[in-house]
Parts: structure tokens; sequence; C-alpha cells
């Protein structure tokens, strides 16, 4: 029992000979340094030496001169002691280690985790729309989609606002928000559409970004911060707004963009967008021109008697 309380103590910063001196003269009346070494196997030249170190810890108390004794502060004494010191020392080397942080260097790393396979991305996907208490953004495909619709259900049953991009319809309906279907790009094949990726954003903090270029090879970065996710939440917003206005505008954008919006992607040629911008301003001011003038209706009203 004794050794396993010296353990502790020098856990806390004891040497062995302050732990066993310590220990020893705890609950004893006041006793010699002599009386201390034959009581705990202390060697006579070290027993003094320790009992100075502990009266200087507020450990044990030195009583009388010739000779000295020495009795031990109660155990909940020097524990309220040591709290009080070490919670001391971390403000203090709290305080120091950001100061260091702010004038060693310009740039701070951030830690970001990286699993790997999609078995991996999914669990911790899973994890973070289960933890979520406020609102998720998620981009993905539907088979991916699919993986997560109990998850979902249950964040859409805790009333999480779900904002939700699909590639392809994924079946899902939702009480807390929406789901929106990539349909710019619908029925339009490109070289990279053998490639998924998965971007989730929960609470503004908790971030996954998934990218399988080749179709099946996943790699991600996670982390939770702030400014990670400001950018993936960023892009999911923005890839939503695109496409509500292409499905309540989507006969327009494809005449002036093309088939998937590939203008956008594909500049025009310099002649074909001063081309372009020119007819632009011209069907304006002439459509401007045409507009009849519109009587002024608050002079032309009589006035009520």
């Amino acid at each position: 029992m004794q050794d396993d309380v010296v353990g502790r103590l020098t856990e806390l910063g004891f040497s062995v000979y302050e732990a066993r001196a310590y220990v020893g003269l705890l609950g004893q009346e006041p006793m010699t340094g002599y009386a201390l070494a034959n009581l705990t196997g202390i060697p006579q030249p070290k027993v003094y030496e320790t009992l100075r170190r502990l009266v200087d810890k507020l450990a044990v108390v030195k009583i009388g001169e010739d000779p000295a004794r020495f009795v031990a502060v109660p155990a909940d004494r020097l524990i309220t002691q040591l709290d009080t010191d070490f919670r001391r020392r971390l403000a203090e080397a709290r305080a120091a280690l950001a100061e260091a942080a702010r004038s060693g260097r310009a740039e701070e790393l951030r830690v970001l985790r990286s699993p790997r396979g999609w078995p991996a991305i999914a669990r911790h996907a899973a994890s973070l729309i289960d933890g979520a208490v406020r609102h998720v953004y998620l981009s993905a495909h539907a088979a991916q989609l699919a993986e997560f619709a109990e998850v979902i259900a249950r964040a859409d049953q805790r009333e999480v606002r779900l904002d939700i991009l699909t590639f392809e319809p994924a079946g899902l309906n939702l009480a807390h928000g929406r789901v929106l279907s990539h349909a710019s790009t619908a029925g339009v094949l490109y070289r990279h559409h053998q490639a998924r990726h998965l971007a989730l954003v929960a609470d503004g903090e908790h971030t996954l970004w998934a990218l399988a270029a080749d179709g099946s090879s996943w790699e991600a970065l996670a982390a939770t911060d702030a400014l990670l996710a400001a950018v993936v939440k960023g892009y999911i917003r923005h890839d939503m707004y695109v496409q509500q206005m292409f499905a309540d505008f989507s006969e327009e954008l494809t005449a002036r963009y093309g088939p998937g919006l590939d203008k956008l992607v594909t500049p025009y040629a310099a002649g074909q967008q001063t081309a372009q911008t020119a007819q632009t301003a011209q069907t304006a001011q002439t459509a401007q021109t045409a507009e009849p003038a519109q009587p002024d209706r608050d002079k032309a009203r009589p006035e009520s008697a």
C-alpha cells in the first residue's frame, strides 16, 4: 500500500525519497531525521536534505532546533496545495505558450485528418451527421447518399436543418431542409464525370471533403476547423444556388450557355464574346426604345371631390 502511495506522489513531482519521507511522517508524532531514516530506510546522509525540500514544498513542518523534529501536514491540505500550485503553473504555461505562438512565427499549422478508403470516409461522414445539432450541408452522388439514408432520417427527426445537393435523384424526403438535384449537367457527358465526391459540413465547424478522381480510389480531408468549414460550405451553397437558378430558368440558361452550361467553363473566343456583348446591349436598347411611353397616371387621375 505504501509503495502505491509513494508511486502516486512521484507522479505529482515528488522524488522517491521525498515521497517515502512524507508517507513515513504522515499520521505520526513529530520525529527526528535520524528516527525517520530508521523508519523509512532513507540513507542518513540524504534524510535531512530530503526534509528541507519537503519543508520548502510546505508538505512538512519543522518543529524546534535541538533536536529538530518534523511532522507531515495533513494529506487533504497537501492535495489542496498541490492542486492550487498545479493550476497556477498551468495558467502560466498557457499564457507563455500563447505568447510564443503569437511572436514565434507568422504562420499557424492546422491539423487535418486523412481517412482513406470509402468505408472509413463513410463512417466519418455518418458520425458527423449523427452528431449534428443545428445544420448540415451535404453534396454527393446518389449512390453515396443512399448509404446515409438512416442517419439523414435521424437528423431530420431531430429537426436538424439539412441542405443536400445530389447528382442523380436520391429519393430523399425531408421535413427540415431541402434536396436539390444537380440538373444543369443532367444528360451531358464529360470525361471527368467518372469522378465522385463527398462534401459535408456539420454545425459550421466539422468538415469532410472526399474525392475519388477515378470513381473508386477515395481519399479525404477531415477537420474541426471553422475556416475550412467556411470554404466547403461556401462551395456547397453556391452550387445549390446555381442549381436552383437553373431549375427556374433552364431554357434561358441553356440557350445562353449551351448544354451543361459548358460556355461558363469554356470561355468564348474574343470575337464571339465581343459580338455577344454587343448583341445583348443592342437587344436591351431596342427593347427600351420600343417600349411605349406610359401616361403619368398621377396627373391623369382626376381629383376627388
